[in-house]
């Protein structure tokens, strides 16, 4: 494993945590990203702002670290267009059907222990593995 980053992930996911706790307590609402997003186009008197610096920080943040430690932020598609819109569609449907993302049921939804989360998170994480095989040893690879 040539990417193995234990302590860099270790404090990822605190800042996350943390972020998501903070939200929670002082603003009332879930670190979701479809329902932050969904709140910014179909905007309610009072509701916007906050969405808005939230995924402004979402976009700034590796730009902040590029700044602060000076490393590049390193972004590669692997994928063909075709199968990145097709995977979309499919986040968004599986979105769409768990009335949740991977965030707001998998970080929000399982620190709160929420049953309807836990068994969410399971299947999407069944459906990762599983599309990672299919793609990666059954197709021949994800381009």
């Amino acid at each position: 494993m040539e990417n193995f980053t234990p302590i860099a992930s270790l404090l990822g996911g605190v800042l996350i945590g943390t972020a998501a706790v903070i939200l929670l307590a002082f603003n009332g609402h879930i670190a979701g990203i479809t329902g932050v997003t969904r709140g910014i186009l179909t905007p309610k008197e009072g509701d916007t702002v906050w969405r808005v610096v939230f995924l402004l920080g979402l976009i700034a943040g590796p730009l902040v670290f590029q700044a602060i430690s000076g490393a590049p932020v390193k972004f590669i598609v692997t994928s063909s267009t075709s199968v990145l819109v097709v995977a979309g569609l499919l986040v968004g449907f599986g979105t769409s059907l768990s009335n949740g993302c991977t965030s707001g049921r998998g970080i929000c939804g399982l620190g709160r222990i929420s049953r309807r989360s836990m068994f969410a998170t399971g299947s999407f994480m069944a459906a990762a593995v599983i599309t990672v095989y299919i793609m990666q040893h059954v197709l021949g690879g994800g381009s």
